[in-house]
């Protein structure tokens, strides 16, 4: 029998149906499979995953493909979203015995868990060869395929080791990951490498910083083109905001439609910082609508923020986001559909399949006289109505703990350079008013929903959906990004219980995930025992659980002045140090970590009555040095230790500025705070 019914996973309950008697990863599962001396099928995917339904309509609802998979085989079915520990144990096998890895992913294990052969998509008939295949094998070649077990369990343990070189990360190696970077990138399109390309949005954080610190107008430039590039073509939203998972091409133009929290989240902070810094107006325009992006199409009322939305619509891709020429004039009319045409690059030949094209941005509309970006954004909203009735992409409503901390992160720096910006002379001031208002309410539930339902006696869960936990426990990355998310809930809202969170959970990851080298593991002491110890260093889609675990542990040090805190992030970048300067595009976390080390990081405190209206805090958010953190309210308000024993001077707001345990005199004008920040 099928066991998928009860699933909190949306992409497990896409399989509940299935004539193919799953079962989800459990004990029981493999002991079944020792019981019927048959191997494990572990199918591991994700409810976006376009080649996922592919492989599931053409195999997995096939009766014939169900009774063969029944008869041979334990079928497990995993979301690499709840259970990423078991995805990086099992992806690292595929990518050992293949050279590359993806999703789906197929897996053939023994009843103990030791995968013996791996893949990744494979077409019916090729499938029903390879199960067949495989059970013939199991049957008449037993030794040989547990001689192949061993060989790749073997491969995996190297691959996932810790207790590497060490060495300090200095700023030598910054600049070298930048120089790297400068040599990888793609002078035409921006970002890095070619088809498919994805937003290396954590890159994009690290040469911001370094800008920040060496005054670099090439790490500059790089973002700045990049950004510029993303945001004009079809990996951007042009209608509704928001980023889809990767281009197709090298140039932007046709995306893999699923958009994912992460990407969006942490793209967000990269326009974010971009527009604080420079006060880019089409920088400005994006992070304005990728946060409404998230308030609007991924916030959960009462929870948090959904995982993702599909790449397809009822089975075909970019089915809701192509046009042609006709359908533009069908909604805007004769002069406005060509006029959009135009803008928008839609051609009669298509850029898409059948005709079709993907909206990109082909003219300047930021920078254009204010009757163009009146009809522009007229025009936007007309298309946008009626796209809405078209079919619609289905959502992944799980609650991921990680992804939901990079977006309270993401959104709560949006709203303190929104308020740092704000002009009630802007032509769009409403619009960004009411999408920070809405952004606002979408973080403070997710903050909640996260302290209330994720945190189970003192632990994190990895997933939630409908407000009902899962149980699969928490990896370093939840606590990594959760623990700077309420960091950064403390900021912005001077609440104590915030920051009391944070340090719990960092204990915990400190107490349970701790590598012998000073480095970590991505799973805990505890946790439920795989054939290997995940442990790896590198960022890749997200933050690497190291790279999470030293940016909060960076934060919760500055925030509170515990030395232990900073001493451990230190060590734990001393792990990655060695392939940053050589791998560059897959340590960006790392290195925006680093960089905030490097700066002190800098401890801004405002002692004021009016934290929302006040010139000193506007200045410390505008100016911050990079990794920054900014604390503002009432002297020796509770529990927020960067305001104890700080009182107005005179009665005035007054702005403490200390870097590295040090403090420098207190001021009370503007001008003294940036000459101190600068």
């Amino acid at each position: 029998m099928n066991r998928l019914a009860g699933a909190t996973s949306p992409y497990l309950l896409q399989h509940a149906d299935n004539p193919v008697d799953w079962w989800p990863w459990c004990d029981e599962a493999f002991a079944e499979a020792k019981r019927r001396d048959v191997p494990v099928l572990i199918s591991v995917g994700y409810a976006a995953c376009h080649w996922c339904h592919v492989m599931a309509h053409e195999s997995f609802e096939n009766e014939q493909v169900g009774a063969l998979v029944n008869e041979g085989f334990v079928a497990i079915k995993v979301d690499r979203e709840e259970r990423p520990d078991v995805d990086a144990v099992y992806m690292t096998a595929t990518q050992a015995m293949t050279g590359q890895g993806g999703w789906p992913m197929t897996v053939f294990a023994t009843p103990d868990g030791t995968p013996f052969f791996c893949g990744t998509y494979f077409p019916r008939p090729n499938f029903v060869r390879l199960l067949e295949s495989v059970g013939t094998a199991w049957r008449e070649q037993r030794e040989a395929v547990l001689r192949q077990g061993a060989a790749v369990v073997e491969a995996i343990g190297g691959a996932q080791a810790v207790g590497g070189p060490t060495a300090p990360l200095t700023a030598e190696l910054l600049d070298a990951a930048a120089d790297q970077l400068s040599r990888e990138y793609d002078e035409t399109n921006g970002g890095f490498g070619g088809a498919p390309k994805f937003p290396p949005h954590m890159n994009l954080l690290f040469l911001l910083r370094h800008h920040q610190r060496t005054g670099s107008a090439r790490s500059l430039e790089m973002v700045r083109h990049t950004c510029e590039a993303m945001a004009r073509g079809g990996i951007h939203d042009q209608l509704a905001g928001g980023f889809a998972r990767y281009s197709v091409d090298a140039h932007w133009t046709v995306p893999h439609f699923e958009k994912m929290l992460y990407d969006n989240a942490l793209l967000l902070r990269a326009y974010t910082q971009l527009w604080r810094l420079t006060g880019d107006r089409l920088a400005r325009r994006v992070a304005r609508d990728t946060a409404r992006f998230l308030a609007d199409e991924l916030h959960r009322p009462g929870e948090g923020f959904a995982s993702a939305l599909d790449a397809d619509t009822e089975g075909v891709e970019g089915l809701t986001y192509a046009w042609t020429p006709a359908q533009l004039v069908e909604v805007l009319g004769e002069s406005d559909g060509r006029w959009a045409a135009d803008l928008f690059a839609v051609t009669e030949s298509g850029t898409f399949e059948h005709g079709t094209s993907v909206l990109k941005l082909a003219r300047d509309v930021d920078d254009a006289d204010p009757a163009v970006r009146a009809r522009w954004q007229e025009v936007v909203g007309r298309l946008l109505a009626a796209r809405d009735t078209r079919p619609q992409p289905a959502r992944d409503d799980k609650v991921v703990a990680a992804w939901n901390g990079l977006a309270i992160t993401a959104i709560a720096d949006f709203l303190q350079v929104a308020a740092v910006y704000a002009s009630p002379d802007d032509e769009d001031a409403n619009l960004m008013d009411g999408i920070a208002i809405v952004a606002d309410g979408a973080m403070r539930d997710a903050a909640e929903h996260l302290a209330a339902v994720h945190i189970v006696d003192g632990r994190l869960r990895r997933a939630s959906r409908d407000k009902v936990v899962g149980e699969p426990a928490g990896v370093l990355e939840d606590y990594g990004c959760v623990a700077e998310a309420f960091c950064a809930m403390h900021q912005l809202a001077g609440e104590g219980r915030w920051l009391e969170l944070a340090g719990g959970l960092l204990d915990v990851a400190l107490a349970r995930f701790a590598a012998p080298d000073g480095g970590f593991y991505d799973t805990a002491d505890d946790a439920e025992r795989l054939v290997a110890r995940p442990a790896d260093p590198t960022d890749n889609a997200t933050p690497s659980g190291r790279s999470a675990i030293v940016a909060a542990l960076v934060a919760y040090s500055a925030l509170t002045g515990e030395g232990r805190y900073r001493e451990a992030a230190e060590t734990a970048l001393s792990t990655v140090a060695p392939i940053v300067g050589r791998h560059a595009r897959f340590t960006g976390y790392a290195a925006t970590a680093g960089e905030a080390l490097l700066s002190g990081p800098y401890e801004i405190a405002v002692a004021t009555g009016d934290p929302a209206a006040d010139a000193l805090v506007a200045a410390a958010h505008r100016y911050a040095p990079p990794g920054a953190v900014v604390v503002a309210g009432r002297p020796d308000q509770p529990g927020v230790p960067l305001l104890a024993d700080r009182p107005m001077v005179d009665g005035r707001p007054t702005a403490y500025v200390c870097r590295g345990f040090v403090c420098q005199r207190p001021v009370t004008s503007v001008d003294d705070l940036v000459a101190q920040l600068g």
